[in-house]
């Protein structure tokens, strides 16, 4: 038990000096990006949805034809019954 809590916190320790780096980094970073970067941004976004709603259709399509059974076929009577 013991063995277990010391690794753990050498694993916490190890993990804290390996980002102590990315919080040296924050800082107030100024965004020059104009309105036609955010408008040419979100035509891109509103392509890929356009893509991607016809794929998941055609997804739902192929499951719902991999869910369904052919129905069984009933077996001939017997002209003799």
């Amino acid at each position: 038990m013991k063995t277990t809590i010391n690794k753990t916190m050498l694993t916490l320790m190890i993990w804290q000096c390996l980002t102590i780096p990315a919080y040296a980094a924050a800082g107030a970073r100024e965004d020059n990006s104009s309105i036609f970067v955010w408008i040419f941004l979100a035509l891109c976004a509103l392509i890929i949805v356009g893509q991607l709603i016809p794929a998941l259709l055609v997804l739902t399509g192929f499951a719902k034809g991999l869910k369904k059974t052919e129905p069984k076929e009933a077996a001939p009577k017997n002209a003799a019954n």
